[in-house]
């Protein structure tokens, strides 16, 4: 089962890079972020036409995401749990940010969860305690999902630069949400619950980014960051092919400022 997740910034500014690189590429499973649509906005029928089935948890203008996949969606849900009294300046958490389903492949059932991290700039500020907020939520419900000892996954745009290699120049980052210490702690106690990072079980060392800003030629320079990820629970990550960045996709016409990540699973 060929999965990748895309942050595509926006589905009416992205439909046709999209549904190009849908024909082109043909994910069994797609999880995509920041839809930037409301769920009765989306346009399912097209990707529908394509053989996919369609689950939103999308939100006005901002944020939202969603799973495109070729196989049944069964059990889905939406929003991190914790939501009560965990949004910015305390009130409830309502930002569209957490998807989950099952899959279920020819040799077994699969649990995915698509997200979208809170960004968390300016550091520190209400947003940054927000994203780290939203961090520890998510650890309860990864050590919830380690728990049911079944093949999950992880994945999306985690606003997360884990380690200076995955940064062109990483003392550019040091004061940002992305890469603060804070930041890279709570990322590490996730995947030390029992998590493999599979991009980083195939490939090592530097020059591989899945972000490059449109402004200043970042993608002319390869002046990227690695944010997108997939973390695979043990029974998942015994499943595990191959994991690569397709980064390709930002030199296309009206590209996103993310490119997809794979992952290639035995299930």
């Amino acid at each position: 089962m060929k999965i990748a997740t895309f942050n595509i910034n926006g589905v009416k500014a992205r439909i046709e890079t999209v549904l190009r690189w849908l024909e082109e590429s043909a994910p069994d499973v797609a999880l995509l972020q920041e839809i930037k649509s409301v769920d009765e906005n989306f346009p399912r029928e097209v990707f529908e036409e394509r053989g996919y089935n369609v689950e939103t948890h999308g939100q006005k203008g901002f944020n939202g995401v969603a799973i495109l996949s070729k196989l049944p969606l069964e059990d889905v849900t939406r929003g991190l749990p914790g939501a009560e009294g965990a949004g910015r300046d305390g009130v409830d958490d309502e930002e569209a940010r957490l998807i989950e389903a099952t899959v279920v492949g020819d040799h077994g059932a699969l649990r995915l969860i698509g997200i979208y991290l809170p960004n968390g700039n300016p550091a520190p500020g209400p947003k940054y305690d927000y994203k780290l907020r939203w961090m520890e939520r998510l650890q309860a419900r990864a050590k919830d999902l380690l728990a049911q000892e079944m093949p999950a996954l992880i994945a999306g745009d985690f606003n997360i630069i884990p380690q200076d290699e995955d940064a062109k120049r990483p003392e550019a980052w040091t004061e940002d949400a992305l890469a603060r210490p804070e930041s890279r702690a709570a990322f590490r106690r996730i995947v030390n619950l029992g998590f493999t990072e599979a991009f980083r079980t195939r490939t090592r060392g530097d020059g591989h980014y899945s972000f490059w800003d449109y402004q200043a030629g970042a993608w002319d320079r390869n002046d990227g960051i690695r944010i997108d990820h997939f973390l695979l629970t043990p029974q998942a990550a015994d499943c595990l092919h191959d994991c690569w960045i397709e980064a390709d996709m930002r030199g296309r016409d009206k590209p996103s400022d993310h490119v997809p990540v794979w992952v290639d699973l035995a299930i």
